[in-house]
């Protein structure tokens, strides 16, 4: 098989999440530890930093990954999901994967997957680990998938595990109280292993504080100990500067949430520094000012146009669409064009009842097999006060939406990571 061949038997043999939805995700490690154990167990012959949460988690990733390359570490980054190309998942050094190691590594391992039959996920996490052990990675920070307590790549055992925040999503699997969200992502926590929790959120702190002491681990959460604030306007800048602490920044994720997630960074850095990682402060400036350039990452409060001034980011649950709402609030602009398209296995009421009705809305369906119908979505939000026009995908969606725009007005677009991929 060729790449694309390889990736069609991929996306069309195995269990997907992003297709089949809940029915993909696997409740338990025995597909993982079974696929890890025939590859020799690479887990266990890399360091790597652990990083779960509801919300921030592919941003904090992203930068600590960007600082341990510029501090001279080979870094090993392990996301999901990609947004244009597959190997988006699994980069070195910033660089994705060749295209010939995911056609050898399928075609090396297709009579395993027949036999343990795993999903596309725990298929990739296992492919990430090879990767990382062959090619002998300094060190690989690791974004948790979904949850973490069962998530494929909890088999590793890290130097330091980090929780930016727990928020309401994926609650048909997670639980339906923050407690219980909660509790799932705290599963990453792991015996005499220190975790940093970015945000001290007085309704759940006491998981994460019981499930450190029952391990013996050292907890810290990142809001008590780091004094992130902006520094200077940067409503028109492609940075945010920021003041950390003595330290000065500029930040290329421009999206003002960010702030929670460089205080997660920033405690994590000492964390690392502890443990013998020589990280200098020039290290974090150099990187923190190029994330996007030196990781690839996309789609966080990323400008796509300025004529009209067009603007996606993948906030798509509650606390996300909060953050985004507060970025799109510091924007001046006449008139808000939003762009919005859902997945059909979620409850989306609370996010439509925190829209802004004065907002003129194009629904569009997402082009994956969990889409939800933009006449669907249409006549849900309608309950809510929120009105506009449907269209074929997500592509014509944007057009209209900026064909309509004045040059002082806003196109937003969101509502899932899946609209956004279709449009960066």
């Amino acid at each position: 098989m060729d790449y694309n061949q390889t990736l069609d038997y991929l996306y069309t043999q195995l269990p997907m999440f992003t297709r089949d939805g809940a029915s993909a995700f696997k409740k338990d490690l025995i597909n993982t530890i079974a696929l890890c154990k025939l590859l020799d167990n690479p887990q266990n012959k890399f360091k790597s930093i652990h990083v779960g949460g509801t919300n921030g988690k592919g941003s904090t990733s992203h930068m600590l990954a960007a600082i341990l390359q510029t501090a001279g570490y080979k870094t090993g980054l392990y996301t999901s999901p990609h947004l244009r190309d597959f190997r988006e998942r699994i980069r070195i050094n910033g660089q994705m994967i060749p295209e010939q190691t995911v056609i050898d590594f399928v075609a090396g391992n297709s009579v395993n997957f027949d036999h343990i039959k795993p999903s596309f996920f725990e298929m990739t996490v296992a492919l990430a680990f090879d990767v990382f052990a062959k090619q002998q990675v300094d060190i690989a920070v690791i974004e948790v998938g979904l949850g973490g307590r069962l998530d494929s790549t909890n088999i590793i055992t890290p130097l330091l595990s980090v929780i930016t925040n727990i928020g309401w999503d994926h609650m048909n699997m997670l639980g339906n109280t923050l407690e219980l969200i909660a509790g799932e992502k705290a599963g990453i926590i792991k015996p005499n292993i220190p975790v940093i929790v970015g945000e001290y959120q007085p309704e759940v702190a006491e998981v994460f504080v019981n499930k450190a002491q029952e391990q013996q681990s050292e907890l810290t959460f990142a809001s008590e100990v780091k004094s992130v604030t902006v520094s200077a306007d940067t409503s028109e800048s492609a940075y945010i500067d920021i003041k950390a602490d003595k330290l000065s920044l500029q930040l290329d994720l421009t999206g003002v949430y960010q702030l929670k997630n460089v205080k997660t960074v920033l405690t994590a850095v000492d964390e690392l520094r502890k443990q013998g990682f020589d990280i200098k402060d020039e290290h974090i400036c150099t990187a923190l000012k190029q994330v996007r350039t030196l990781t690839g990452l996309h789609g966080r409060w990323e400008t796509i146009s300025m004529q009209p001034l067009t603007i996606c980011d993948t906030g798509h649950n509650p606390d996300g669409i909060s953050e985004v709402l507060k970025n799109i609030a510091a924007v001046n602009y006449n008139k808000l064009h939003f762009v919005i398209g859902m997945v059909n296995d979620k409850d989306i009421t609370k996010v439509l009842a925190m829209l802004p009705k004065g907002a003129i809305y194009y629904f569009c369906k997402p082009d994956i097999p969990r889409g939800l119908e933009a006449k669907i979505l249409q006549l849900q939000a309608a309950e809510f006060g929120l009105n506009g026009n449907v269209y074929a995908g997500v592509k014509d969606a944007l057009a209209a939406a900026q064909r309509a725009a004045s040059d002082n007005d806003l196109v937003f677009v969101g509502g899932s990571t899946f609209v956004v991929a279709e449009i960066i």
